[in-house]
C-alpha cells in the first residue's frame, strides 16, 4: 500500500466532468473499481483533444495508456456526476506521468487518486514520437512536479 501525501481539490489545475452511468454500479451497489480508470482517461484525453488538438481518428500520434494504478478512498455510486482531477507530474519527451483526483461536487477531498502514464506513438510506426507541441503545451500549463519526487 502506497502511502499517498495529502491531495485536495486545489492540487489539480483542471477539473473536468463525468457523469456515472447505471451500468457502471456492481453487485455491491457502488461504481466497480475498473470504471474509475475509465473516467480519468475519458478527462484526460478530453483535454489533450479541446486544448492540445489531438486527432484520435486521423493524426499521425496518439497516446497509450502504458501504466495505471489507483488508491481508492471511498466509494462513489450512480445515479450522480463526479469531478476528475488532473495534474502532469512528469514531462518527458514522449511520455507524460499524470496524477488524476476522482472528486465527488462540492468536496475537496478525493474518492480516489490515479496515476497513469501516456506514451505517445507515431501511428504509422507504432513506435514511442516526441509529444506534439500543441500537446506539449498543455501538459506543460498543468505540470506541478510531485514535491521531493
Amino acid at each position: 500500500m502506497s502511502t499517498l501525501p495529502p491531495t485536495t481539490r486545489a492540487d489539480y489545475p483542471h477539473v473536468g466532468s463525468v457523469s456515472t452511468r447505471w451500468n457502471d454500479n456492481d453487485r455491491y451497489g457502488h461504481v466497480n473499481n475498473a470504471v474509475y480508470y475509465q473516467y480519468f482517461d475519458s478527462v484526460i484525453n478530453e483535454v489533450l483533444i479541446h486544448q492540445g488538438g489531438l486527432d484520435i481518428h486521423r493524426g499521425e500520434v496518439v497516446g497509450f495508456i502504458v501504466r495505471s494504478e489507483c488508491d481508492f478512498l471511498a466509494p462513489v455510486a450512480y445515479p450522480g456526476l463526479l469531478e476528475v482531477g488532473v495534474v502532469v507530474r512528469r514531462l518527458g519527451r514522449s511520455s507524460v506521468t499524470y496524477e488524476t483526483a476522482l472528486l465527488r461536487p462540492g468536496e475537496d477531498r478525493p474518492a480516489a487518486i490515479g496515476r497513469m502514464v501516456h506514451v505517445f506513438v507515431d501511428t504509422a510506426t507504432g513506435r514511442p514520437t516526441d509529444i506534439p507541441a500543441s500537446i506539449r503545451a498543455v501538459l506543460e500549463r498543468l505540470l506541478r512536479p510531485q514535491p521531493g519526487g
